[in-house]
């Protein structure tokens, strides 16, 4: 049997998740979580041989848990199912030690597949987004625009920003001017969600 966790945020994809998979023979839910900084622990308490993870989830996003998981539980992999097809996102993830990335809109029959396939040490990764990965390239911001840009995503003031990256204000506008020129955005905010549509938030 493959024991599997999920991790999602949505109760509702959860036990859908759960329905469909517990209908393979060879495929066994043994445990729920529905959020990221529970992951680790939950790999630690019940040793599943994957981990279906969300990106989206409160308290830790599935690619920050994906690399805890990783460090906790090496021999458990996992496998991020998400709505958020983003360039941006399979890249990081993989970088964070995923052994696969698939949309949530893949058939059952085929999650199921890539389960195994997972399971048994190979990695699987949606196709069209793999290519769609390559052609976008890697992300033109640097780690500190990716934090100012993080940071102003809740908005607040340039003063704000400094305050809570520990940063002088004429260091922030700096940054935040580079993200808006990389990005191709005209307003912070424009910036902030061209980052986030590909995946580099």
């Amino acid at each position: 049997m493959i024991r599997i966790l999920l991790a999602d945020d949505q109760a509702l994809v959860r036990g859908a998740l759960a329905a469909l998979l517990s209908l393979e023979g060879d495929l066994e839910v043994v445990g729920e979580v529905s959020r990221g900084d529970e992951v680790a622990e939950t790999c630690r308490t019940l040793r599943p041989d994957v981990v279906l993870m969300d990106i989206e989830m409160p308290g830790l996003d599935g690619i920050a848990a994906t690399a805890a998981v990783r460090r906790a539980v090496p021999g458990t992999r996992v496998l991020v199912v998400t709505t958020f097809g983003r360039p941006g996102y399979l890249r990081r993830a993989m970088e964070a030690g995923a052994a696969g990335f698939v949309v949530k809109d893949t058939p059952a029959r085929e999650l199921a597949d890539v389960v195994r396939r997972v399971a048994a040490g190979l990695r699987v990764v949606d196709p069209a987004l793999a290519a769609e990965s390559l052609a976008a390239g890697l992300t033109p911001l640097t780690e500190r625009e990716t934090g100012v840009l993080r940071a102003a995503r809740d908005g607040g003031t340039v003063a704000d920003l400094a305050a809570a990256l520990r940063l002088s204000e004429g260091t922030v506008r700096n940054h935040l001017s580079a993200a808006i020129g990389k990005t191709g955005a005209r307003t912070r905010a424009e910036a902030v969600r061209l980052a986030e549509t590909n995946g580099w938030l």
